[in-house]
């Protein structure tokens, strides 16, 4: 861990989540040397990422949440969870997409954002099984008050099925309608991406979607933040290797950016500041 004290608070705590998970819990008197900050700056720091979810606050320091491999939180409480690191992913995502491509976009709200980036992007084919993504699309505004489509705007197909916690359309329906479809670039959120288990979500008939649009996809990019690593779900839907590209953010640490470059063909880095390009940031950058 850095000792620089002028980390963003993003990046503090990004490197805090990283130390609970990889030793399995920290003392605040460790974090203050480590981190060159003050006891108060830590315990704030601590604060933060409990109120989201990812540490548990013990008397003296914290320790890794112990979340069910059953757990799926619904999308609202998803969507307070690292938005920026989103933001980032999203921005570099969907600038992966050419003018006129097919695309999917699967249920979560990393892809949720990616949606968002891609409104001016003209003439594109929308595949999806999230009504969140979907309803991104069939909202963006007219280009005039009362006016007819957007010049260029988005065709959607959303597949229909049985609804999840965080707004994704899964089961036998959805299967079937993605199975007869074809498109260049599929973006897919995650539960948890882990080297052992792969990628992998809580819910089973999810993960036979997911396996269905991973099959359906010419080539496959998985968007994940930070927090997703090391995470594993109930069922394991495929692994590291079916994997084309997977865009994560500054979060990620060096170790598990190492880890990852390891059993992927492309590794995306989103969002570094200006200079501090490392190994694995932008191995693989051609256009969907």
């Amino acid at each position: 861990m850095s000792d620089n004290q002028n980390l963003l608070a993003e990046q503090r705590r990004a490197l805090i989540l990283d130390e609970v998970r990889r030793r399995g819990g920290v003392r605040v008197n460790e974090l203050t040397r480590r981190l060159n900050v003050s006891d108060m700056t830590v315990r704030r720091d601590l604060d933060a990422l409990a109120r989201q979810g990812v540490v548990e606050k013990v008397h003296g320091g914290a320790v890794p949440v112990a979340e069910a491999r059953t757990h799926e939180p619904g999308f609202e409480a998803k969507s307070a969870l690292e938005p920026g690191a989103k933001e980032d992913i999203a921005r570099v995502a969907a600038a992966m997409v050419a003018p006129g491509s097919a695309i999917a976009l699967s249920g979560g709200t990393t892809t949720y954002a990616v949606a968002r980036w891609l409104l001016d992007v003209p003439d594109l084919t929308v595949v999806t099984n999230s009504v969140r993504v979907a309803d991104v699309f069939h909202s963006a505004p007219a280009p005039e008050p009362g006016g007819g489509p957007r010049p260029g705007a988005a065709t959607v197909v959303l597949t229909g099925g049985v609804r999840t916690p965080s707004d994704a359309l899964v089961g036998p329906v959805a299967d079937r309608a993605i199975g007869m479809l074809h498109f260049d670039v599929l973006f897919l959120g995650v539960h948890g991406v882990s080297v052992e288990a792969g990628l992998s979500t809580p819910n089973l008939a999810e993960a036979e979607t997911n396996r269905r649009l991973i099959r359906s996809a010419r080539r496959v990019v998985v968007v994940a933040d930070h927090t997703k690593w090391g995470k594993v779900a109930l069922s394991s839907f495929a692994r590291l290797e079916e994997v084309d590209t997977l865009v994560t953010d500054a979060g990620v640490s060096e170790g598990v950016r190492a880890a990852m470059a390891e059993h992927l063909p492309g590794l995306v880095v989103a969002g570094r500041e200006a200079g501090a390009a490392g190994p694995g940031d932008e191995r693989q950058r051609d256009g969907a």
